[in-house]
């Protein structure tokens, strides 16, 4: 059926609240055609990746928009930028690339939406609640809204999230349905070692294996412990988004469409089932790294953003401990958590141990990270993903554990007791 628009939706369309308003208009429009949408449908938020500047197109859009007076008309969040405005002495990158940044910065702020510039929006005490329908943008966000929080937000790149954050309005169509949410291809954990499950970094390394397999379907994870924390939830869907294109997954007795495996999938039990193994894990952790240099240069931790629970890791695993003087560390994290580090004195104490913060973008895709010599070691799949690409650095994967104590060693070291039955 052709796509129906409703009164509300054809006067937009047809100017009535202005240019910019009707360029957003149709920037919807012709995605719900091109998704065989049969109408749109109201959203309660949005989270806007086109804030980071990736060149004068995207500038060029934004300025128009703010130009013929857009403004969002649902509480909006934007995405990191390109660079971090609480410590500007960290950008490495040229003057004119930072002057468009912040320009691009500046009109996504005059159209009213909320500099929040992180990539973790779901860390912000306001967020949607299960079945609410917003238009969230950044991979990692999107499958933490589906996933997580039972939100539903279908994939939203650059310009067609601005243009749902104007209209308030979304294709009826993609991950919006119930049709499209249910699983269909089913992954066992049950025979991977309960002592490697227990532990963080076993949930970057499997969102990684699952993202390099199930393309952009919905996939079920069984036999994980139930009631995973949102962080470890969080490893697996933004590694998965990597590596893949995940943009929603279910986990039996962890994630809120899936009590059980009947109800992931909708009724159907999935023909499509992928037992893994330990040795599978162990061979996509090594998937993640591209150096055997044991010479460590710097970790860069948290991307995505860094949470107050992982902060809480990572000031237990420092001590009383510094960072070894020829190792940079790094953690990206939003404002809010930042805020937060200040008001526990937290803050305080990373900076006296060498750990620099990075806050509203991240070090994988702004020049702020000082010349490294050696390897850089993360306890983020993402990062380990896109870094040797980005910055053309020698990456090592490894837990948080293994960063921090590499950082103060000055040299690579990995944990292998954990894997050792893999």
């Amino acid at each position: 059926m052709p796509l129906t628009l409703d009164a509300r939706d054809q006067a937009l369309l047809d100017g009535t609240a202005g240019p910019a308003a009707a360029l957003a208009m149709r920037v919807v429009v012709r995605t719900a055609e091109s998704m065989e949408a049969e109408h749109l449908l109201d959203i309660t938020g949005a989270h806007i990746d086109s804030c980071l500047y990736h060149g004068q197109a995207g500038l060029d859009f934004a300025q128009r928009l703010a130009g013929d007076g857009a403004q969002v008309s649902v509480p909006t969040t934007l995405n990191v930028s390109s660079l971090d405005l609480l410590h500007p002495e960290l950008y490495r990158g040229d003057d004119h690339t930072r002057d468009q940044a912040r320009a691009l910065m500046n009109a996504y702020e005059a159209m009213g939406c909320e500099p929040t510039w992180t990539c973790a929006p779901y860390q912000m005490d306001a967020r949607p609640r299960l079945g609410e329908h917003v238009a969230w943008a950044e991979s990692n966000a999107i499958v933490f809204a589906n996933a997580v929080l039972g939100a539903r937000t279908h994939r939203y790149g650059d310009f067609l999230d601005i243009a749902a954050a104007i209209t308030g309005r979304a294709p009826a169509a993609g991950l919006h349905l119930d049709s499209a949410r249910h699983a269909t291809i089913a992954f066992d954990v049950s025979a991977v070692p309960a002592k490697l499950l227990d532990l963080d970094v076993a949930y970057p390394v499997i969102g990684h294996h699952i993202g390099k397999l199930v393309g952009s379907a919905v996939p079920v994870i069984v036999g994980a412990p139930a009631g995973l924390s949102e962080d470890r939830l969080k490893g697996v869907g933004s590694a998965g988004a990597s590596s893949g294109s995940l943009a929603m997954f279910h986990v039996v007795g962890s994630t809120p469409e899936a009590p059980d495996l009947e109800t992931a999938c909708g009724g159907r039990v999935p023909t499509d089932r992928h037992m893994i193994t330990a040795a599978d894990l162990r061979t996509a952790r090594d998937q993640l790294t591209n150096s055997t240099k044991a010479n460590l240069g710097a970790i860069s931790l948290g991307t995505p953003h860094y949470s107050v629970p992982e902060f809480a890791r990572l000031i237990e695993l420092l001590g009383d401990r510094r960072i070894h003087p020829d190792v940079h560390a790094y953690v990206n994290t939003g404002r809010s958590v930042a805020h937060e580090l200040d008001l526990r004195g937290w803050s305080t104490r990373l900076a006296d141990a060498g750990v620099q913060l990075v806050t509203d973008t991240c070090t994988y895709i702004t020049p702020v990270m000082a010349d490294i010599h050696g390897t850089a070691m993360t306890d983020s799949a993402k990062w380990a993903y896109y870094a040797p690409g980005n910055l053309g650095l020698d990456v090592a994967f490894g837990s948080v554990e293994d960063c921090v104590e590499s950082a103060i060693r000055g040299e690579v070291v990995r944990n292998e007791g954990v894997w050792a039955d893999a």
